[in-house]
This record gives structure tokens, sequence and C-alpha cells, in this order.
């Protein structure tokens, strides 16, 4: 029984900690990652403001390839939603709705994840680097509630958008 209580009080100072800790955590999150692709910019900007063929180059797609995926709208345009339902918590659920596109420069769409009504920001780029070369720039901000804030010192999600970026290239490279 003793051994039970410490292990008790263990967790309830382990749960204390975090919410502590959370009341201090940064309430912004964000992530960004740039790469040049030998396309043309018209072509990279065809191939990413279509959502389904994040499918293709996501880091999340590729973490759960047994994620639910159901679509809404016609793809390319605004409005345009994709909703995803994963047990891997590091994908989750979510849906992506395409809110603004610059023709042949910017997709720009919002990002809800879980349950959350408050939006992140992901924005994707692409700009002509000479011939037949484009840089691409993707990045996502936006605002954790508490204590959700915490993990914010935990993920790097720099990386995701790298790798990420290095499938697009992949793919479109072939």
């Amino acid at each position: 029984m003793k051994t039970l209580k410490k292990i008790l009080f263990f967790f309830l100072g382990l749960i204390a900690l975090i919410l502590i800790v959370a009341l201090f955590a940064p309430k912004e999150f964000g992530g960004s990652a740039e790469i040049t692709i030998n396309k043309p910019s018209q072509e990279v900007y065809d191939y990413f403001k279509f959502l389904k063929n994040q499918e293709n180059y996501g880091t999340w797609h590729q973490m759960d390839p047994e994620m639910k995926t159901s679509y809404e709208g016609t793809d390319g345009t605004i409005g345009f939603t994709h909703k995803w339902e994963s047990e891997k918590f590091m994908v989750g659920n979510g849906k992506q709705v395409i809110t603004n596109l610059v023709k042949g420069n910017k997709m720009e769409s919002d990002l809800f994840f879980a349950e959350s009504n408050e939006a992140a920001k992901s924005i994707m780029t692409v700009t002509p680097e000479g011939t037949n070369q484009s840089k691409v720039s993707w990045s996502v901000s936006g605002k954790s509630p508490y204590p959700r804030n915490f993990f914010n010192l935990l993920f790097n999600m720099d990386k995701d958008f790298e790798e990420g970026l290095s499938n697009m290239k992949s793919n479109l490279e072939k």
C-alpha cells in the first residue's frame, strides 16, 4: 500500500509540475522550412495547391498511412477542406481549409487541430530562382491553449516541414 501511495503522489506531482510549467510556456507555436526544387515555379504551385497531394509528401501522412481522410469541395480552390483522423499522437485529428490562393505563388490555409476552433495558419509559397528552379517555403504558426502549450517546449516542427519539402522535391524531380 505504501508503494502504491508513492506512485500516486509521484504522478500527481508530475501532473502539477506540467501544469505549472505550462503557465510559463509559450502560447505560440510555429515551424518552417525552405527548399529549392528543379522545376518551374508554376509547376510547383500547381502541385502544392492541391491538398490531396500532401498524401504524397506530407510527413504526417507517412507517420500514419492508415489515417482516415475525407475531403469536401473542389481541391485547389478556396474552401476545399481536408479532414483526418488518426490514432497516432503526433498526427491526431483535424482539418485543413484553403483560405487564400495567389495564382502561381501562394496558398494559405487554416489548420484546426483536435477539437479546437482556433485556427493555425499554414502558408506555402513558391518563387522563381532562375531557369527551371523554384524556392518553396512552407510555414505554420498558431496558438496552443493552456495546458496544451506545454508541448510547445517539446516539439520542433521545422524537421517535419524540411522532410515534407524534401519529399515534395523528390516527387516533382522524378
